[in-house]
């Protein structure tokens, strides 16, 4: 966009605003409302992702390369469809592996809660062998680089489904039965055996000539008080009973894969292990390696440049709370301002952060849309709106007046 004299630069770069705005549709709101006071300054749209629903659409709008429609077993097992989006090698956000593509993939996409109707929700038996798929689709079309965004998940397997569909493409690999457990969801994991999972070495052999990135919007270990069925089976409609089961059967598959492939039992501990109900692990045990879902988008799409050039940067998510002070897209901005000296302040459809907590992490300001639960109602009747309405709000104080 074009700098008008006198006009601030303000860079707007939100995640989604889960279950109700896309991260475009929110940056598009937010842009409206702002312009409306200022109409003169220069707005920049920047729409993030932390790796869970929406990863491939934000970078697919960022970054050249084609995308690749597929379909894939969603995690009931009826068809889904999903992309895969294809950079070319030697671009900015790519590099050069040996002129293959990076291809990125939305694990969502294959197993996201959103697949599932709310009565069929049932973490126990939900998998990720759709994930699997995407991975082969990726490798099929070349890439030598697969990055999987993770987040948003409706599974709890561990990645055995993941598994489980490489383990159906590895030539002479057998086992049809022990595939169709695997991709059985979390509990038929119930204990399973190393000596059954002999042939993840080959699978981690075959695998070995691909660079796998997880891209996890938590970091959280596969098992204990903070792991993947502790801390999300039931909002994936688990009951606690099920979720201390979900608990035992990872345990059992952490330990068989572990063993079977000849990794240290260590990896069910590393940051991300237990992101997406444990997907996280399933990767790792290929050979992948993590970094944070919001700092690999904001690599691809260079954020830093962006912000650098910025007189203001305006980031937000649908509730600003304790998680956002991790790995999620609002920390990402936070600490890229924080670097290059531009200030950076919230729009969120809720605080629940400190203004302590938030200038530790580099947010000047948090504004909400909704401070009490009308203002919440109302804001879910209209999120364009009162989101917009919000924006127009902040510019008064962060913008010269038009």
């Amino acid at each position: 966009m074009t700098h008008h004299t006198g006009a601030v630069r303000v860079l707007i770069a939100p995640d989604s605003f889960t279950g109700t705005l896309s991260a475009g549709q929110a940056a598009r709101a937010m842009a409206e409302g702002w312009a409306r006071h200022a109409p003169d300054d220069a707005l920049e749209l920047c729409p993030l992702s932390d790796g869970g629903p929406g990863f491939v659409d934000v970078l697919a709008a960022a970054l050249p390369g084609r995308v690749e429609l597929v379909t894939v077993p969603g995690p009931l097992g009826d068809p889904a469809p999903a992309q895969v989006l294809l950079v070319p090698a030697g671009s900015a956000a790519d590099g050069d592996h040996d002129g293959r593509p990076t291809a990125y993939v939305e694990s969502a996409q294959a197993c996201g809660l959103h697949l599932v109707p709310p009565e069929l929700r049932d973490p126990g038996t939900t998998s990720t062998r759709g994930v699997g798929d995407l991975l082969l689709a990726a490798r099929a079309a070349g890439a030598r680089r697969i990055v999987v965004g993770l987040g948003g998940s409706s599974t709890n397997d561990g990645g055995a489904g993941l598994v489980a569909a490489l383990l159906a493409a590895l030539p002479g690999a057998g086992g049809d039965g022990l595939a169709a457990r695997l991709a059985g969801g979390g509990e038929a994991l119930r204990g399973v055996r190393a000596d059954e999972l002999a042939a993840l070495v080959p699978l981690r052999e075959a695998w070995a000539d691909v660079e796998l990135v997880v891209a996890s919007d938590v970091d959280v270990p596969l098992l204990g008080f903070h792991g993947a069925s502790a801390g999300f089976a039931e909002q994936k409609g688990a009951t606690p009973e099920q979720a201390q089961r979900l608990e035992h059967a990872l345990g059992d598959w952490a330990a068989a894969a572990c063993d079977g492939a000849g990794v240290p039992r260590s990896l069910a501990r590393e940051p991300g292990a237990g992101a997406a109900g444990g997907l996280g692990f399933g990767l790792l045990l290929l050979g992948a390696r993590r970094m944070p879902g919001a700092t690999a988008v904001a690599d691809a799409v260079g954020l830093r440049r962006r912000v650098e050039g910025a007189d203001v940067v305006v980031t937000g998510e649908g509730t600003f709370d304790w998680q956002s002070l991790r790995g999620k897209v609002v920390r990402a901005v936070a600490a890229t301002g924080l670097e290059v000296g531009t200030p950076v302040v919230v729009v969120a459809g809720q605080v629940l952060v400190g203004r302590r907590e938030a200038l530790a992490i580099g947010v000047e300001s948090a504004y909400a849309v909704a401070d009490d639960p009308a203002a919440v109602r109302a804001a879910l009747a209209d999120p364009v709106g009162t989101l917009a309405a919000r924006a127009e709000r902040v510019a008064r104080t962060w913008s010269r007046p038009a």
